[in-house]
C-alpha cells in the first residue's frame, strides 16, 4: 500500500485548548452562549439562531466543499440529521472558508471550490438534508465560533450553551470508527446527562481565513514565473502519448492559436493543471499547427503561463498525426482526451470543455489510482 501524504489542504491535528490559547481565531469555550448569525443558505433563505429556537439541541457543523475530510463525512452528517431531527435536534452546516483564500492546488481532491454557487451544486448533488450556509465572504461567524478545521461540530443545549465541540468521530474511514463523539454527546444531552466527552481534537483541512488570500496571490505570481517550453512531436511520439502506460491520469488537449474556443478555455485548462499537478496527474497540450509556427505558439503559451508539457505537431501531414494521436478524432478543435494510467481512454470530448464534468472524471480516477485518507485502499 502506498503512503499518501496530503499537504495541499494543510491538515490540522491539535488540542483545542492549546489552540484556543495560541490561535488568532480561538475556539469558543464550553459553556459559552451560541453566537448569533445571519447567513444565506443554498436554498435561498437567510438563517439565524431564531430559526432553530424550538429545537432541544442545536448542532452547528463547520464544513466545506473542497476538503477531502469534509467530503468523507458528508454521508455521516446526513445520517445524524436523519436520526436525530425527529428527536428535537436541529442541525446547520456553515462554510467558513473565504473562497479566495483557497489555493488552486488545494482543490486537487474535489470537483467543486468553496464559492456559494458551488455550495448550491454540492448540496443538490449530495442531497444535503440540513441548511448549508455561507460565511465565506466575511467569516464573521467563524471568527466567533473558532472552528479549527473542517468538519468541526459545536453542540448547544436548549439554553444555547455550548456543551460539546470537536470531531464527528475518530476516523475518516467509516469502517475504522471506534468513538462516535458527536453522536454520544447528542444522546447524553437528550437524556439530560453530561456528554461523556465534551471536547476533542479535530482533524481536517485548516480554515481558509481571508488573510491567506494575499499569500495565494504571491503563490500565483511565483507560478507565473515558471519556465514555459514546447517540443515537436512526430507520429511515433503522439502514438506513445496516446497508448503509453504513464502511471498517471493524463489530460491531452489538442488546440491551436487560431481556434477561438481553444483560446477562450485555455486559462481554465491551465487552472486545471494547477489544481491536480501535485497528484498523479499530467496535462499535455498539443498545438495542431505546422512546425514553422512554433514561435507563435510558444509566445501564446508564455503569455498564458503554460508551464505544462507542451507539444506541437512535428510534421506537415496533419492527418497522419491526427491518426497517430486518436483514430476516433474527427479533426475538429479543440479535442480533449483523458487517459488512464495504462493509456486507456477514460473520457473524450471534441469541442468546448465542460470543466465541472472534466473534474468529475478526474477526481474519481485519481482517487482510484492513489486514495486519500478518507477512502479505503484499492484492493
Amino acid at each position: 500500500m502506498r503512503l499518501i501524504v496530503i499537504i495541499r489542504s494543510v491538515f490540522v491535528l491539535a488540542l483545542p485548548g492549546l489552540l484556543a490559547q495560541a490561535s488568532d481565531h480561538p475556539t469558543l469555550p464550553l459553556g459559552s452562549p451560541a453566537p448569533d448569525f445571519n447567513l444565506p443558505g443554498v436554498d435561498g433563505r437567510t438563517y439565524s439562531l431564531r430559526d432553530f429556537a424550538d429545537a432541544k439541541l442545536l448542532a452547528v457543523i463547520f464544513t466545506c466543499n473542497h476538503c477531502p475530510t469534509a467530503q468523507a463525512y458528508e454521508g455521516r452528517i446526513r445520517t445524524l440529521v436523519a436520526e436525530f431531527r425527529g428527536r428535537g435536534v436541529a442541525f446547520v452546516a456553515i462554510n467558513p472558508n473565504h473562497a479566495e483564500a483557497v489555493r488552486l492546488d488545494e482543490l486537487g481532491y474535489t470537483d467543486l471550490d468553496d464559492t456559494f454557487e458551488s455550495m448550491k451544486i454540492r448540496a443538490a448533488d449530495r442531497q444535503f438534508n440540513l441548511p448549508y450556509l455561507d460565511d465565506g465572504p466575511t467569516e464573521a461567524v467563524a471568527r466567533q465560533y473558532g472552528p479549527v478545521a473542517t468538519p468541526h461540530v459545536f453542540v448547544f443545549d436548549a439554553a444555547r450553551r455550548l456543551r460539546f465541540q470537536g470531531r464527528i468521530d475518530d476516523s475518516e474511514r467509516e469502517e475504522l470508527v471506534k468513538n462516535t463523539d458527536t453522536r454520544n454527546a447528542l444522546e447524553a444531552l437528550l437524556a439530560g446527562k453530561e456528554p461523556p466527552v465534551t471536547g476533542t481534537r479535530v482533524f481536517g483541512c485548516s480554515i481558509k481565513w481571508a488573510e491567506k488570500a494575499e499569500s495565494n496571490r504571491q503563490w500565483e505570481e511565483k507560478v507565473r514565473q515558471e519556465p514555459v517550453t514546447i517540443v515537436a512531436a512526430d507520429s511515433a511520439a503522439l502514438r506513445e502519448l496516446r497508448t503509453g502506460k504513464s502511471g498517471k491520469i493524463r489530460v491531452v488537449n489538442v488546440w491551436a492559436t487560431w481556434c477561438g474556443p481553444c483560446v477562450a478555455e485555455f486559462d481554465d485548462l491551465i487552472g486545471t493543471n494547477l489544481r491536480f499537478r501535485n497528484r498523479d496527474f499530467e496535462l499535455v497540450t498539443v498545438a495542431a499547427q505546422f512546425p514553422d509556427e512554433r514561435e507563435k505558439v510558444l509566445r501564446f503559451l508564455q503569455k498564458h503561463h503554460a508551464s505544462t508539457r507542451n507539444l506541437i505537431f512535428g510534421g506537415t501531414d496533419k492527418y497522419r498525426l491526427m491518426e497517430a494521436l486518436d483514430p476516433e478524432w474527427s479533426g475538429s478543435l479543440p479535442h480533449t482526451l483523458v487517459l488512464g494510467a495504462g493509456g486507456e481512454v477514460l473520457y473524450r470530448q471534441t469541442g468546448d470543455l465542460d470543466f465541472l464534468k472534466l473534474r468529475r472524471v478526474l477526481v474519481p480516477a485519481l482517487n482510484a489510482l492513489a486514495p486519500w485518507g478518507g477512502l479505503s485502499p484499492i484492493k
